[in-house]
């Protein structure tokens, strides 16, 4: 069980994801503190709770920051875009965080995250994963929506997945978007927002794809899950797909309720998936 005894430090990046764990911790009893990470955490998410607002590169801000509020455990939550080594100017302690990082700085996000991890375990934090203090919104296996992936979709999800898992060991997106057996786009730096827009002007005729993410193979869960929302499903049926397939188990599900309503007035479906069945290889 998570010890609730000290504050919960959440290092804020993008999206809803960051207030949403911050309202969880609080609901169980537990204070947070809010490391907004400047320019890529929303202000009218985490301005209810205790902040910080630091830049990329003040890491030294940052960790003493979450010190000085008793912070033990640290949370890493929402999406940011890597910039380049010139734009993030590290201060004294990020320059030599850097050093210890070292190629991974190079790598892809799971071994640049990875190691961020590694880090902060070495600074004395416990790194959490979102969805230990999201218990409720992780992902659960099968439907949750009227309609069901058919025949056709339940091959485009297989086809989906031997995609993302030969990309996924490259280190490569969480996203596939797979219409009628063809891989109309990947996810990469862009996101998945962007690559459904892609995906909606080289849909074809016929039966609409499906969108599938999954946890990359060998990636810590303690960062950078996949997560959907409302936002999500409403793009999907904009680019014409028939469902959102998912990783049960491995992905984070933002206002699940939002989301069902959604798929259900699109007439799309909601499917938590094992990748691993025999079904899907």
């Amino acid at each position: 069980m998570r010890d609730v005894s000290s504050p919960l430090g959440i290092i804020a990046g993008g999206g809803a994801l960051p207030g949403l764990v911050a309202a969880a911790a609080q609901s169980s009893g537990q204070a947070v503190f809010v490391v907004a990470l400047e320019g890529f955490a929303d202000p009218s998410v985490f301005q209810g709770f205790p902040h910080l607002v630091v830049r990329l590169g003040a890491v030294g801000t940052a960790i003493t920051a979450l010190r000085s509020q008793n912070c033990r455990h640290v949370v890493l939550a929402g999406p940011v875009k890597r910039p380049s080594l010139l734009e993030l100017r590290p201060d004294a302690v990020g320059a030599k965080l850097l050093a210890r990082i070292g190629r991974a700085v190079f790598a892809g996000d799971d071994g640049l995250l990875g190691a961020v991890i590694r880090i902060l375990g070495e600074e004395g934090f416990i790194v959490l994963g979102p969805h230990e203090v999201l218990e409720d919104a992780v992902a659960s296996e099968g439907a949750l929506t009227a309609t069901q992936p058919d025949t056709l979709a339940r091959a485009d999800i297989a086809r989906a997945i031997a995609v993302l898992h030969a990309l996924g060991h490259a280190d490569v997106g969480q996203a596939c978007v797979v219409q009628q057996g063809l891989v109309l786009a990947v996810e990469a730096i862009e996101g998945t927002d962007a690559m459904l827009e892609r995906a909606g002007v080289l849909r074809r005729p016929g039966e609409g794809g499906v969108l599938v993410k999954l946890v990359k193979p060998g990636q810590d869960r303690r960062a950078d899950l996949p997560t959907l929302g409302a936002a999500s499903v409403l793009r999907a049926a904009d680019a014409g797909l028939r469902g959102i397939a998912f990783e049960a188990g491995g992905t984070i599900l933002v206002d699940k309720a939002a989301m069902m309503a959604a798929a259900d007035s699109a007439g799309m479906f909601l499917y938590g998936i094992d990748p691993t069945v025999r079904e899907f290889q």
